[in-house]
């Protein structure tokens, strides 16, 4: 039997979903199934709610299909050492939740678990766009910006596990308070609803734009697709809000190679198909935003797994293809 053929599951878990791949050593999802996640009540009904997802992915073979070990992606903060959720905002039903050793009581098998950022992050460093470096920067934008450190095929981790928040790296001390408390984060200025606010902000200034036409007149309806829609057609307010983004990613990213210097980024997230185009414009802003002397020997890639990410993030925990 062939690596190709060892397979783990693969749980990425959500506020409102629980997505189960079963997952070859390639990077290959072979079968995947969801199921709706419970976010509140009793801590076991969350465990039930994975249980259920996983037994209707392994429902679908004839006979069971034997796995390795699972891999889950959790909502954080969480101890990715102790296997322990801490305090989710979006899953109150797990409130200091030893989720590991649960999991390993009722399948009897490795267990592994991160958060989403840090899973992708190395699904891309093992079978993605990062494959072949040894130091990858990962970043997932979407209605939030999360990242991954990828040193030598391993997830940076730091003393406690709580290493990695790219996403709350601040720009601007003056700027938009974010979730987080801090000010002028980058998440808070050039994720999904950072942008669509500087949007809006920005319409103010404009008696005519294509983003508000798009959103049927109302204002609280822009959205960075309008932003990306709008700057495709020549909209003049829509190519300010896109270029003041480029220039925040820019510099965030400048900040990011000054400090570990990455083999190569690599960004996914829904956010991420917008920004594709534009790589090269933001790799080209790099000059005079970082200290580093040759920061476009860094490539800028867009990220293998897309809403998949969480499955394949999750399976790659299980270091299937060439454990370390």
């Amino acid at each position: 039997m062939g690596p190709e053929s060892k397979l783990v599951l693969g749980v990425d878990i959500g506020g409102t979903k629980v997505a189960v791949g079963l997952v070859d050593a390639t990077g290959e999802i072979r079968a995947q199934s969801r199921k709706p996640m419970i976010a509140e009540g009793n801590p076991h009904a969350g465990l039930d709610a994975v249980s259920q997802a996983i037994e209707s992915l392994l429902a679908k073979f004839s006979s069971r299909p034997k796995y390795e070990g699972i891999g889950i992606c959790a909502p954080g903060p969480l101890n990715p050492i102790s296997g322990v959720i801490i305090n989710p905002p979006n899953l109150p039903i797990w409130h200091n939740y030893p989720l590991a050793k649960e999991m390993r009581s009722r399948y009897q098998t490795k267990i592994h678990i991160d958060n989403d950022a840090n899973a992708a992050g190395l699904a891309e460093a093992k079978w993605g766009a990062g494959r072949g470096y040894r130091n990858i920067f990962y970043a997932t934008i979407g209605t939030g910006i999360g990242t991954g450190i990828i040193f030598d095929g391993k997830i940076h981790h730091g003393k406690s596990g709580a290493a990695g928040e790219g996403g709350h790296v601040g720009i601007d001390i003056y700027g938009p308070r974010c979730n987080c408390g801090k000010r002028g984060c980058i998440e808070t200025l050039a994720a999904g609803p950072g942008i669509a606010r500087r949007a809006r902000e920005k319409l103010s200034g404009f008696s005519n734009s294509l983003m508000l036409e798009m959103a049927g007149g109302k204002l609280e309806e822009v959205s960075s697709h309008h932003v990306a829609k709008a700057y495709a057609q020549g909209d003049q307010a829509a190519g300010e809000v896109m270029n003041e983004t480029l220039d925040m990613l820019a510099y965030w990213l400048g900040t990011i190679i000054d400090l570990l210097e990455p083999e190569v980024i690599v960004v996914g997230g829904g956010v991420s198909l917008m920004l594709a185009p534009f790589f090269e414009e933001i790799r080209e802003r790099w000059k005079g935003a970082c200290l580093n002397p040759e920061p476009l020997s860094i490539p800028l890639v867009p990220a293998r797994y897309g809403e998949d990410a969480g499955i394949a993030g999750a399976a790659a925990l299980c270091e299937i293809a060439g454990r370390s």
